[in-house]
């Protein structure tokens, strides 16, 4: 995470205080049971307070899905799970009509998606057509059955896992679907100290039992409305632009990110700001979202693949060599 003190926050942006304190409480439960990955946490809240998405993908048995169920937890709102599979229908996710006969109605049975979290796991192992109803819900938090649309629960946020596309029974998430999801963090294997405390910490005892609420649904709208008031200049802005398009032009790259990737980075970028106790957004903030943000929207051409390149190494190279803007104290407030 950005190394930058905070400062005092400003009195018209308010809720910054109560920001601070309560996304400090949720990420030290995360960090109980997640031990030794800080920014894997970090980010985790800030696409919460961003109402973002969040993709999570590594090899099982990292912790994926108990990241997922720690940040839920934390959380006292309604959480779906769904546990995808290649016989998983979109109806199984969205819910379904029922005709009832006494009334001679046809009743709507809601799915795990009318959900403040959805934690979807493996969802790279159900059918396109499955992974496909999702898309209306993540981006327009509404869904269609049946000609008739049904607005979602607020705050909404799906984070969801998936295998990498190498292990056997996945589908690859298509480029629409991947786009839906603000950002995509890779769990990892943890270092030797951090696996040694997990030992001590889980050897009798689950600390997933242990978590409780630290807000709730209702909180965490307001704090998502206390990130967005956080100021950033038009330099900033301009340097969030000057990223996404070096993806476009990039010799590397068949497919450069996408107008909905900097309004994203930019609502993550305020996120992390608020986090840190700032009222502005500072380049340093855009830098570290940049490859959790744009790495998983760009496809890498052929030349590139076969030369080694991966699209985490493109987005490193696009931020090196792109300008950082220098800030006005006007433009600090």
């Amino acid at each position: 995470m950005p190394d930058i003190a905070p400062v005092t926050p400003r009195d018209d942006l308010a809720g910054l205080d109560e920001l601070v304190e309560v996304t400090g409480r949720i990420r030290s439960g995360i960090e109980s049971v997640i031990t030794g990955r800080p920014d894997l946490v970090h980010v985790t809240v800030a696409v919460l307070l961003a109402e973002g998405h969040l993709l999570l993908e590594d090899v099982p048995g990292v912790g994926k899905t108990t990241l997922a169920k720690a940040l839920a937890r934390t959380i006292d709102c309604h959480v779906g799970r769904i546990q995808f599979t290649p016989d998983l229908l979109p109806s199984d996710l969205t819910g379904v009509n029922i005709y009832r006969t006494q009334s001679h109605e046809f009743e709507f049975r809601p799915g795990p998606v009318f959900s403040n979290i959805v934690i979807g796991d493996e969802i790279n192992r159900a059918s396109p057509k499955t992974q496909s109803a999702l898309l209306e819900c993540m981006e327009e938090g509404q869904t269609t059955v049946d000609g008739t649309t049904h607005v979602l629960p607020s705050p909404f946020l799906v984070v969801a896992t998936q295998n990498p596309v190498e292990m056997e029974g996945t589908y690859p998430l298509p480029e629409a679907q991947r786009d839906r999801f603000m950002a995509r963090l890779t769990v990892g294997y943890p270092e030797l100290d951090a696996e040694l405390e997990m030992l001590d910490r889980q050897e009798n005892d689950n600390p997933l039992a242990h978590l409780t609420p630290v807000t709730d649904g209702a909180g965490v709208a307001r704090l998502a409305r206390a990130a967005r008031a956080v100021y950033a200049s038009a330099a900033v802005k301009r340097y969030v632009l000057a990223l996404v398009t070096g993806t476009r032009q990039h010799p590397g790259l068949r497919l450069g990110a996408s107008p909905r990737t900097s309004l994203q980075l930019l609502r993550a970028a305020k996120a992390v700001a608020a986090m840190s106790g700032r009222d502005h957004v500072l380049p340093d903030d855009v830098q570290y979202l940049a490859r959790p943000v744009l790495a998983h929207r760009l496809i890498i051409s052929t030349e590139s693949r076969l030369a080694g390149q991966r699209a985490e190494s493109i987005v490193d190279a696009i931020v090196g060599r792109t300008p950082i803007p220098s800030l006005e104290p006007r433009e600090r407030r």
